[in-house]
């Protein structure tokens, strides 16, 4: 009777345990390389990217450049007299006009020594026309041998003598009225004033060190800029060789002010300097704004964008295409025929609109990552297909697909 009723589960144990081996062995069979349903099963596939295929075209090449305003010309004004300052003309931070009395200094003793050589002008003026009659008298007499040689000769010296009295005199009447003319304090040019450094009652002094206040003619307003040598020379070899022509001398310039909104006047570059800056390594350009609102300040922040050549044989990528290295070199990601990811350093000649204009390091025809560069290495398989979802290159081969002993 027990060997009746072990028998029915020692058999079904036997089966049971032969279902778990033949399992396993299939399980390790299909797990085996170049086994199972397909080749790459159970292996991640190559990533999809948009890219987008290269080609040449006309394009100017704008540069970008920092740079600060500066007035279009400076006056500091400083008293040619000593003097009280009896008035001050002008409202600070106000517009003025060239010739405009600014400060009043007290006239008083500059008034009475121009009352005095106006005096002693018409005294030097009386005595020459005495000197004159007596010369003109002894000239007739002496002809007739009325007077003697020697007293015509003394009436013609004391007419000389007389017309040089009144030449001195005359000088030094011009000298005090410019002395009384100095008494009111103009501005030079035309432009905003800043603040007063004296007030009524205060003493000045002829030429001194501190100025009284400064105009600052701020239509038309300079914008000095900065371009690294290297960049300047670089763009005078490229023009050397053809590979950019030259624009000529009337560049026109825009304006990106500190908060980012363009300027609405468009200016032109004046000049460039001859020499480089040694401390930072670049040439400075000045560029020419008009200014009729008094929207550009002296000493502002800003960004100019100027055209510096003209090229037929750029690239335009868009501005996700490219990126930076740590040593500053622009960089791009390629996929080559073999449909695998390259690191391609390019060189940028500014951009134009949103894209980067590119004028070496690429080629006609070349297929450029714009979108899934994060999913993008180089050396790594890719599918590549054209922006907006069409597929543009034959599928990459799977990682799994290519390792040995796939079928």
């Amino acid at each position: 009777m027990n060997i009746r009723f072990h028998q029915p589960v020692l058999l079904a144990t036997v089966l049971a345990s032969t279902l778990v081996f033949t399992a396993c062995d299939e399980s390790k069979s299909s797990s085996a390389p170049g086994k199972g349903p397909g080749p790459g099963a159970g292996m991640p596939p190559a990533p999809a990217v948009s890219v987008i295929v290269t080609s040449t075209e006309s394009a100017p090449l704008v540069s970008e450049l920092p740079g600060r305003t500066t007035p279009f010309m400076v006056a500091e004004l400083r008293p040619q007299v000593t003097g009280i300052i009896q008035k001050r003309l002008f409202t600070e931070g106000s517009t003025v006009t060239a010739g405009q009395t600014l400060y009043q200094i007290d006239p008083s003793t500059y008034q009475a020594a121009y009352d005095s050589a106006a005096a002693n002008k018409a005294r030097a003026e009386a005595n020459l026309y005495n000197a004159r009659l007596k010369a003109e008298r002894y000239a007739e007499l002496v002809g007739i041998e009325a007077v003697s040689k020697q007293a015509n000769d003394d009436a013609a010296a004391a007419l000389k003598q007389a017309e040089a009295d009144v030449a001195a005199a005359r000088a030094a009447l011009d000298k005090a009225r410019i002395d009384l003319d100095f008494t009111r304090v103009k501005s030079p040019i035309p432009g905003r004033i800043g603040r007063s450094s004296v007030t009524p009652g205060a003493l000045v002094t002829a030429n001194q060190p501190a100025a009284l206040a400064t105009v600052q003619q701020l239509d038309p307003i300079y914008v000095d800029l900065t371009q690294s040598s290297a960049e300047l020379q670089r763009m005078r070899r490229d023009v050397a060789s053809g590979k950019i022509s030259h624009t000529g001398e009337d560049i026109p310039v825009q304006l990106i002010l500190e908060d980012g909104g363009l300027y609405e006047e468009s200016g032109k570059l004046a000049f460039s300097e001859v020499s480089v800056d040694p401390g930072t390594g670049s040439v400075t350009l000045r560029a020419s704004f008009p200014n009729p609102n008094g929207t550009l300040l002296p000493g502002m922040y800003v960004r100019a964008r100027l055209v510096q050549g003209q090229t037929e044989q750029a690239i335009m990528l868009p501005h996700a295409a490219l990126s930076h290295d740590q040593r500053g070199t622009s960089i791009v990601m390629v996929v080559n025929a073999e449909s695998v990811v390259e690191a391609r350093p390019v060189q940028t000649r500014g951009i134009q609109g949103d894209k980067w204009v590119v004028i070496d390091g690429l080629a006609v025809g070349e297929k450029v990552i714009v979108e899934g560069l994060q999913k993008a290495r180089p050396g790594q398989p890719v599918q590549a297909q054209a922006v907006g979802g069409s597929q543009d290159a034959a599928p990459a081969k799977s990682v799994a697909a290519s390792a040995p002993g796939a079928n």
